[in-house]
């Protein structure tokens, strides 16, 4: 949540719009962020980036 909010400017409202309609399946959430017109096809690469990278490092 953080990076989204704190690296890609995303309103907390965005966010929770997001988190509603991905709540069953929360690896979803960045494709619901983009069907929804909130991120672009770029920020929406970042963010996949974001999460490859917090994977291998776990």
């Amino acid at each position: 949540m953080r990076y989204l909010r704190d690296d890609l400017s995303l309103s907390s409202d965005s966010i929770a719009l997001a988190f509603q309609q991905a709540h069953k399946t929360p690896s979803l959430m960045p494709m619901v962020l983009w069907q929804y017109g909130l991120v672009s096809i770029s920020e929406l690469g970042q963010i996949l980036d974001w999460l490859d990278g917090q994977s291998t490092a776990a």
